[in-house]
């Protein structure tokens, strides 16, 4: 499945590591996605809710089907992440540009999760769509 494949059809995108701080880069691609028209959540413990954005503790609480897991933590954290990763199965891991680390992916790879490494979404949505 390309990348424009992928956003196009996809319509749940969960911002994992979103910021309350409108000026970080998670909050404003979070934004983006939401005004592209996607059904977007926030995936951090501790922040109910960012200015009218659904906002859950952890993958496993969000009650309905996550089409694209959007990471935005360092590479090194990304083994944290996998199991909770699995539990929602998510069409899609997106790790945003500058996460890549293909030895913690491959679990989701192996379970047929299609993950993206190292672009960024919102690039790759202006590009394509």
């Amino acid at each position: 499945m390309e990348i424009s494949n992928i956003l196009k059809n996809s319509k749940t995108i969960a911002v994992l590591g979103i910021s309350s701080n409108p000026n970080r880069t998670s909050r404003m691609i979070a934004e983006y996605l939401d005004y592209a028209g996607y059904k977007v959540v926030g995936v951090n413990p501790g922040k109910p809710i960012i200015e009218g954005m659904e906002v859950f503790s952890k993958l496993e609480d969000i009650p309905f089907e996550i089409d694209i897991v959007n990471v935005f933590r360092k590479s090194e954290d990304i083994p944290q992440i996998i199991p909770s990763v699995l539990s929602v199965k998510p069409k899609v891991l997106w790790l945003q540009l500058g996460i890549e680390n293909d030895k913690a992916v491959q679990p989701c790879i192996d379970a047929g999760i299609k993950v993206i490494q190292d672009k960024c979404i919102k690039i790759e949505h202006s590009y394509y769509l």
